[in-house]
């Protein structure tokens, strides 16, 4: 695939999570594109999953999780994070400029040292999980499900690494959901404790638990971008369902996905494309109030945690709950049709939860008041950037 048109600004990174080096066999559970244009004061997190069916460069078709492995393996030049990065660069255009790997166990610990962190969870998941963490995986009774609840949910580094990675009763893409979950929050939680300006200080903890090509000088330069990030500005994408095609690998019979190069180049350009700012019109996000008038708790946080993946910022006002109360947008009147339509489809609302309510002077493009009615789960890998 052609090379994507990155500014001169773009820094992307390649976050990778990989299982245990123990042995010779090892895949990257997780591989997240983080691209960020500080012209644009914007980023996006592109999820790749892991069973794309791709080219990997001096090797052959291979699903893109086993470059990490083979490229270590075969003596790639540059060893595994090179072959991986080509791999993306011919098969998705995508240039990486560095990469930041984690193991699961260093997984654990960051969250760990971070206090834990609290995970917008909009969708209840409920897979096998160990009952404690102490016991062998091998044994078959040490297993039980376990179920997430909506909501924000805290979560220690086990618990976060174990939603971060289940699979057993989901997909590959419901995985990328919950692994963009926890990142988020993981960065939340990073401003929250006010770690930023003490980046020089934590260099070297950071370092043993993530192997990475930035340097400490990379890491203060985006750093100065981080606190001027409205989640809003932070794109969620995923080459999702829309964007490949499942087959099945004659001979093996491994299922696997083969990339649709159309879908995939239309979802680059809305997930990678930032317009440059202009000095004289400064861009100011639409503003949506959210109001929880249902009795479940955090309904509010997980609404504006939907309205900033499609990129609206929100407002969230405290109210007392109304029985029997319906969801409704309300438009001030100061939107489009498109904007009305767009908001509806983004929300699962039909068209009779629209209502007008004109205020020109409102600060709020619409107001999202939320009922018994509301479902806070949606797949943010469909649909993407309607």
């Amino acid at each position: 695939m052609d090379p994507f048109p990155f500014t001169s600004e773009a820094v992307n990174i390649l976050l990778i999570g990989s299982d245990t080096r123990t042995g010779t066999s090892y895949r990257t559970d997780t591989l997240i594109v983080l691209s960020i244009d500080p012209g644009a004061g914007a980023a996006a997190l592109l999820s790749i999953p892991r069973d794309l069916y791709v080219y990997l460069p001096g090797y052959g078709m291979q699903r893109v999780n086993a470059a990490l492995m083979l490229g270590d393996a075969y003596s790639y030049p540059g060893g595994g994070e090179a072959m991986l990065a080509d791999t993306l660069l011919y098969n998705l255009g995508i240039p990486i400029h560095h990469f930041a790997l984690i193991e699961m166990s260093a997984f654990q610990e960051m969250i760990d040292a971070l206090g834990g962190v609290e995970v917008d969870v909009s969708c209840p998941y409920t897979d096998f999980r160990l009952r404690r963490p102490d016991l062998s995986p091998d044994e078959e009774d040490n297993w039980a499900l376990f179920t997430v609840p909506t909501g924000v949910v805290p979560m220690d580094g086990n618990y976060a690494l174990w939603y971060a990675r289940a699979r057993h009763r989901s997909s590959d893409f419901d995985r990328a959901r919950r692994q963009q979950e926890v990142l988020r929050a993981i960065y939340d939680q990073v401003l929250s404790l006010g770690l930023i300006p003490r980046l020089p200080s934590l260099y070297g903890d950071l370092t043993d638990m993530v192997s990475t090509d930035l340097t400490l000088r990379d890491l203060l330069d985006l750093a100065l971008l981080a606190p001027r990030l409205d989640p809003a500005q932070i794109r969620s994408r995923f080459i999702g369902r829309d964007q490949v095609i499942p087959w099945r690998v004659p001979g093996s019979g491994a299922q696997v996905l083969l990339p649709n190069p159309p879908a995939i180049r239309a979802l680059l350009e809305e997930t990678l494309h930032f317009n440059p700012p202009d000095p004289l019109v400064p861009e100011i996000l639409p503003t949506i109030e959210v109001v929880n008038l249902s009795p479940y708790q955090d309904w509010d946080h997980l609404a504006a945690g939907r309205l900033s993946y499609a990129g609206y910022r929100t407002h969230i006002t405290s109210a007392d709950p109304e029985p029997g109360a319906s969801t409704q947008l309300i438009d001030h009147g100061l939107a489009t049709e498109e904007d009305r339509q767009q908001l509806l489809a983004l929300l699962g609302l039909g068209s009779g939860a629209l209502a007008t309510q004109n205020d020109p002077t409102s600060p709020f493009l619409f107001t999202l008041r939320l009922g018994d009615d509301y479902q806070p789960c949606f797949d943010p890998t469909r649909n993407q950037g309607d």
